[in-house]
C-alpha cells in the first residue's frame, strides 16, 4: 500500500532520515517511535505524500510519489486518514461540522452521509458533544473528534503523530482501543508515539511491529523495548 525503498529526506541541507525501507502491507499494525526531533513526522508526512524524498523511492498505493501529481495525491489522501499531532479544527464549526470537513472538501453529499456520520461520531463517544465548539473540548474529546475526521473518508491507511501525548493515561488506552479496533476492520494503522509504556499494552492485544528512529535510520525495535 506504502513503500518506502532506500529513502532518504533531509532539510537545509542536513539530512535527517536516511536509507529508510519501510512497507505498510495491508491489514498490518506498526508503532514508530525515536525521540523528539529524530524524524517520526516527517517519515509520516512522507508516508502520505506531503513530502518528497530527497533520495530513494516512495510509492503511494502503487505509483512512485516523484510521478504524483496535485490531483493523484488529493486521490490518495482520501485513502489513508491522518491524525495530527496538534489538531485543528474551525473554533466557530460545532463538532459534527469539523468531522465532517472532509467530505464537504471532496463534494460528497452531506446528506447522504449523515448516517454514517452519527455512527462514527458515536463510535468514538461524542454523541453528546456533536454540537460542542472546539474550545469547549477537553484533550481527550479533541483527539477523538481528530480521529473521527481523520475516518470519515473510510480510509485505508490510518497515521496517527502522537495521538495521546496531550491525554492522560485512562483516555489513552481509550484512544488505542479504537485504534486497534479498527486494525481488526482491516485498516493499516502506523502510530508515531514516544509512550512505550502505551506500546507495551497495546502489543498485549494487537499483533504490532515496532520501529524506532535511530542516527537517521529505521530499526526494528527488540525486546529491550
Amino acid at each position: 500500500m506504502i513503500e518506502l525503498e532506500n529513502v532518504a529526506y533531509g532539510y537545509d541541507g542536513g539530512e535527517l532520515l536516511t536509507d529508510v525501507s519501510l512497507s505498510l502491507s495491508a491489514g498490518s499494525f506498526h508503532f514508530l517511535t525515536g525521540p523528539s526531533g529524530s524524524g517520526k513526522t516527517t517519515l509520516l508526512k512522507l508516508c502520505y505524500g506531503a513530502l518528497v524524498p530527497t533520495a530513494g523511492q516512495l510509492r503511494i498505493f502503487g505509483k512512485d510519489r516523484q510521478d504524483m501529481g496535485r490531483d493523484d495525491i488529493a486521490m490518495a489522501r482520501r485513502r489513508i486518514g491522518v491524525v495530527h499531532q496538534d489538531c485543528q479544527f474551525l473554533d466557530h464549526l460545532d463538532v459534527s461540522d469539523n468531522i465532517a470537513l472532509p467530505l464537504m472538501v471532496s463534494g460528497r453529499d452531506l446528506l447522504a452521509e449523515d448516517a454514517n456520520l452519527r455512527e462514527l461520531i458515536g463510535w468514538v463517544g461524542l454523541r453528546e458533544r456533536a454540537r460542542a465548539l472546539p474550545p469547549e473540548l477537553s484533550g481527550g474529546e479533541r483527539q477523538r473528534a481528530a480521529l473521527a475526521r481523520a475516518l470519515i473518508m473510510s480510509p485505508e491507511v490510518v497515521l496517527a503523530d502522537e495521538p495521546t501525548g496531550n491525554v492522560d493515561w485512562e483516555m489513552s488506552q481509550r484512544l488505542m482501543r479504537l485504534l486497534i479496533e479498527l486494525n481488526r476492520m482491516g485498516k493499516t494503522i502506523l502510530i508515531a508515539t514516544h509512550d512505550l509504556a502505551l506500546i507495551r499494552a497495546a502489543k498485549t492485544h494487537v499483533q504490532a511491529r515496532v520501529l524506532r528512529i535511530a542516527a537517521r535510520r529505521l530499526q526494528l525495535a527488540g525486546a529491550d523495548l
